[in-house]
């Protein structure tokens, strides 16, 4: 997995084995995190089980939920080192314009239609002219915020 080709355009790969940051002390409590609560989901599936067994017919439910809690965790687990392992690489997703490559993958731009003029027409009221270009102000401000920032 370390000597992965890297995708045309982006950062090089860096140099030494990209799954060192795994035995980074952050990530081994989250390592153990994942653990303990795969096998707390499996046991409470396990002791749903015996509820059901002996009586309780909500409890079947809940024997079958909470192994497929698990699996959730797992597959979230996983997706979550396989993103890491894109980001230690120097892989990018790019979206499908220029503008929306800082993006992450999936999420596009709002195209917001041009704000129209703010001068005041004759038979249009000044306070509301006003209001107006107010609001094309605070627009043109908060033009990119919401995007994403990449804090990382």
């Amino acid at each position: 997995m370390e000597n992965a080709a890297p995708i045309e355009g982006a950062a090089p790969a860096p140099s030494g084995p990209v799954w060192r940051f795994l035995f980074a002390p952050r990530w081994l409590g989250w390592h153990v995190f994942m653990v303990v609560s795969f096998w707390g989901m499996l046991w409470l599936g396990d002791w749903q089980l015996h509820r059901a067994m002996s009586g309780n017919a909500l409890s079947w439910a809940y024997t079958f939920e909470w192994p497929l809690f698990s699996g959730f965790a797992v597959v979230f687990w996983a997706k979550t080192i396989r993103d890491e392992f894109r980001i230690k690489r120097g892989e990018t997703l790019t979206g499908s314009s220029g503008d929306a490559e800082s993006l992450p993958f999936g999420v596009g731009t709002v195209h917001v239609p041009a704000a129209q003029s703010a001068a005041p027409a004759d038979d249009e009221d000044p306070e509301l002219s006003a209001y107006n270009a107010y609001l094309t102000r605070l627009n043109a401000e908060v033009k990119n915020h919401g995007r994403w920032h990449g804090l990382r």
